[in-house]
C-alpha cells in the first residue's frame, strides 16, 4: 500500500538538507575570505555575490518546502524554479572558486 504522505515529508527533507548544506558552502566562502585574505575588492565583490545567490537560493527553497506542506501537494516543481535553483548552486561554487582563487 502506498503512502501519499510520504512522498511530499521526504521532499521537503531533502530541500531542507540542501539547504543546508548551501548554508555551509557559503559560511565556508564567508571564512575564507574574512579569516585568510582579507576584504579586497574582488573579494568582496564574490563575498557579496555569494550572500546575495545563498539569500535566492534560500527563498527558492523555503517557497518549495512551503508548496510540499499542503495536504495535496503539486507535481514537479517548475521549469523556471528549477532552472533558477541550478543557477544558484552553480553561482555559488564559481564565486567559491572565485574566491579561493
Amino acid at each position: 500500500m502506498r503512502d501519499p504522505g510520504l512522498q511530499p515529508e521526504r521532499t521537503r527533507l531533502a530541500w531542507r538538507r540542501t539547504t543546508l548544506a548551501f548554508t555551509v558552502a557559503a559560511v565556508l566562502a564567508a571564512r575564507q575570505v574574512v579569516h585568510h585574505q582579507g576584504l579586497g575588492g574582488s573579494d568582496a565583490v564574490a563575498f557579496a555575490l555569494s550572500a546575495l545567490v545563498w539569500l535566492a537560493f534560500l527563498s527558492l527553497a523555503h517557497r518549495r518546502i512551503r508548496a510540499m506542506a499542503v495536504l495535496r501537494p503539486p507535481g514537479a516543481m517548475p521549469f523556471g524554479q528549477a532552472l533558477a535553483a541550478t543557477a544558484c548552486t552553480l553561482a555559488l561554487a564559481a564565486f567559491a572558486v572565485a574566491i579561493v582563487w
